[in-house]
């Protein structure tokens, strides 16, 4: 079997990651948190998506109101659908009673696909989030709106967090079969897993439910025809008991392998200290060794820890890719696009991290069961890749946002100096110039920032405690007040540290700095002390020197 999978292996090595995005979500449930919460992580990584917020005010809707499905990323217009009478507030991808919701998508077989679908995997998310309040509610509805109007999306997995649960749903399309002029194969098959309290879990672009348990309802739901559909196909012969939804519909191969499992096992090792047994099959050596869905971590894990693992690329690893030459002088975790290379021959890789150049908004969702839904709704929001982007604490009972993390403050194709988004991306680009100096600088400014943040919320929400008990309307103006302020707050932080950066950092030089201020050389005239010039990596000069031969051999 090893021998067959290395000629796999060599053979699909140039494949992308399906689908065409590529997102990672970590899940901690709350008997693995450091604070008691429910968390989803979540990274929507797209070379084409803008950085914002997405606030949708709930509301009341008269009989035969429609609501507009419009696909999301690509925004197509898929139709409508008839619209409820009452719908949830939702700020980003949580609403205003505690529900998280984030994804990654596999792809999986393309016949499963239905290209007149009329509902998309972004657009059953937002839905779920407008018209329900636990797990298995947003789990029935988006199973429900998929089947009754077509699924127009690929795979998906898709994380569910409510106050008291945290889920792993995989669904996928059934493809198109027309009878007397109507697909009967409308809909999807589907199932979902509840992650055991104590435990944490993740996803990252393949699927990971393998075999289930088929008569544990408080732990595990699914399509009642996703074995027989999957008979039908001839994706599965075996027994019912030996069913394994990952291998029926999302048959992976090395680039799934190294791309997206990896990224699963790097989360995995943060947590847990025996996943050094699973590096063959992250490394796309031994399909015969895979990770379990969910692990029970060494620790607790908190807020910080979950953004930890969000900004990783594999540092300490065997795929560490700030070690080797493609990382350049300055170390440079990131690797431009596309994800191979071919040379005398050969095809080789570019490892993909958890973090990474191209995400649009990442977020980590906190649902707090011991508050009130007013208060216990948090989402910690960041733009742009999570390595060199800071988070802003968002309530989710807030009643307005902050113009820079705004849909209509630039876009993709328009610059705007107001923009979080591109103000974030400013300092990444020349964070990725000279990541051992300037990418650390950043990544200790955010962590500072945010480690602060952690602190303050425990007080904010004692005092939003109190305001409650008195007027519930204030309660919610409190914690809006708050939340747009505090996201202006690091809007200015991240103003004057990009004017910082550039200073101190010119030309490849580091100016000398102490109690916060650059040094001068003590003639009075603004001159800088003896600059800093640190240098390159031993890779990449033992690199130059082998490269080039005697031609840069000082003689």
């Amino acid at each position: 079997m090893k021998r067959l999978f290395s000629v796999l292996a060599a053979t699909l090595l140039i494949l992308l990651p399906k689908g065409t995005d590529a997102c990672t979500n970590i899940l901690v449930t709350r008997g693995a948190s450091a604070d008691g919460s429910n968390m989803v992580s979540y990274s929507a990584d797209s070379h084409t998506r803008f950085g914002f917020l997405q606030f949708t005010p709930g509301g009341i809707f008269a009989q035969g109101s429609t609501r507009d499905i419009i696909q999301w990323g690509a925004r197509k217009h898929l139709g409508n659908i008839p619209q409820v009478e009452r719908t949830y507030t939702t700020v980003g991808n949580m609403n205003e009673h505690q529900l998280i919701i984030g994804e990654s998508t596999w792809g999986g077989r393309a016949e499963l696909e239905d290209p007149n679908g009329g509902i998309d995997y972004g657009s059953m998310m937002y839905i779920a989030l407008e018209r329900t309040k636990t797990a298995r509610e947003a789990i029935q509805l988006m199973v429900d709106l998929a089947n009754e109007h077509g699924y127009y999306s690929s795979g998906e997995s898709i994380s569910i967090a409510d106050k008291e649960e945290v889920w792993i749903l995989e669904i996928v399309g059934k493809g198109v079969k027309m009878v007397d002029g109507k697909n009967i194969n409308k809909g999807v098959v589907w199932v979902a897993v509840r992650i055991p309290d104590g435990y944490v879990s993740s996803h990252a672009n393949q699927a990971r439910i393998r075999q289930f348990p088929l008569n544990d309802p408080e732990n595990c739901i699914y399509a009642p025809d996703v074995i027989t559909f999957a008979r039908e196909k001839g994706y599965f012969k075996g027994k019912d008991k030996d069913f394994s939804f990952t291998e029926a519909y999302a048959p992976a191969d090395f680039g799934a392998y190294r791309y997206c499992e990896a990224r699963v096992w790097s989360a995995f090792n943060y947590m847990n200290s025996t996943m050094g047994k699973h590096i063959d099959y992250a490394m796309g050596q031994n399909p015969n060794n895979p990770m379990p869905l969910y692990i029970k971590p060494d620790k607790k894990i908190s807020v910080a820890d979950v953004a930890n693992m969000m900004r990783d690329h594999y540092e300490g690893t065997e795929m560490d890719m700030t070690k080797d030459v493609g990382a350049g002088g300055e170390e440079s975790p990131y690797r431009s696009r596309p994800m191979s290379f071919e040379v005398d021959g050969k095809t080789y890789l570019n490892e993909r991290a958890i973090a990474t150049q191209q995400t649009g908004f990442w977020f980590i969702g906190q649902s707090r069961a011991w508050l009130p839904d007013v208060i216990g709704g948090l989402n910690w929001f960041g733009v742009d890749d999570a390595a060199t982007s800071p988070l802003a604490p968002i309530y989710t009972s807030i009643t307005r946002i902050p113009e820079t993390l705004s849909i209509d403050n630039g876009s993709m194709l328009e610059y705007s100096p107001t923009s979080m988004f591109w103000l974030v991306n400013r300092i990444a680009q020349f964070s990725y110039l000279r990541y051992n100096t300037v990418g650390k600088e950043v990544r200790e400014t955010a962590e500072d920032f945010e480690k602060n943040t952690y602190e303050q919320i425990k007080q904010i929400d004692k005092i939003a405690l109190s305001i409650l008990t008195e007027s519930p309307e204030m309660a919610v103006e409190y914690l809006t007040d708050y939340s747009v302020n505090k996201s202006i707050e690091l809007f200015e932080l991240w103003e004057n540290l990009d004017n910082h950066l550039l200073v101190k950092y010119i030309d490849g030089n580091v100016k000398q700095m102490k109690d916060g201020k650059f040094i001068d050389n003590g003639n009075g005239r603004n001159v800088p002390a003896r600059l800093i010039q640190p240098g390159y990596s031993e890779v990449w000069k033992r690199a130059v020197a082998e490269t080039t031969g005697d031609r840069l051999l000082i003689k």
